[in-house]
């Protein structure tokens, strides 16, 4: 009974984990074309600051995801290190991440909650 049950379990989770990193890729994909873009024009991917500036600056649509953006980034940054260190990966796999979402939150988040899972499943085994 317990096998029967881990099998299936496993299938949802698989799926689960195989949309995470695939929507991880198509962010990489669907977003660092316009940062190339940005950085040719003189932008500097490293300088949160100027970046939100740059995309706040237009109005209306732009400003509303931005913000939101920024506000979402700095909550993932700071979950992600208290969460890593609670579970017990360790503060440099959440650093390790905040560094990751320097590339985009919209691709280290679902990695990060592969990476979580998976810890926790080998863990709890």
């Amino acid at each position: 009974m317990t096998d029967t049950y881990q099998r299936t379990a496993t299938v949802p989770r698989n799926i689960r984990h195989a949309f995470f990193l695939i929507t991880g890729a198509i962010a990489l994909v669907l977003t660092w074309p316009h940062a190339f873009d940005w950085m040719a024009a003189g932008g500097n991917i490293l300088d949160p600051v100027g970046f939100f500036g740059d995309a706040i600056a237009p109005g209306g649509t732009a400003a509303f995801l931005a913000i939101d953006m920024a506000i979402a980034w700095l909550v993932f940054m700071v979950w992600v290190i208290v969460d890593a260190r609670r579970i017990g990966l360790g503060l440099k796999w959440g650093v390790f991440f905040v560094a990751l979402s320097y590339i985009g939150v919209s691709m280290a988040f679902p990695v990060y909650l592969v990476t979580r899972e998976r810890y926790l499943d080998r863990r709890s085994a």
